[in-house]
């Protein structure tokens, strides 16, 4: 059984001709950077990356 390629989606603040990272949101949030996406990605439960943006908004990090 194979599995879906995930949604990739880079940030609205970034430009087209920048570099930066790539999310792709589900249960699992996965993350790469768009220069080297050949290399894999990081993942996350959802409630991790969650919490993590909400202590980014909140300048706690």
């Amino acid at each position: 059984m194979s599995t879906a390629e995930p949604a990739w989606h880079k940030s609205s603040y970034s430009r087209a001709d920048s570099n930066c990272v790539e999310i792709a949101e589900g249960t699992t949030t996965a993350i790469r950077d768009t220069q080297n996406r050949q290399a894999g990605h990081l993942s996350f439960p959802a409630s991790e990356w969650k919490a993590f943006l909400t202590e980014v908004r909140a300048e706690n990090l």
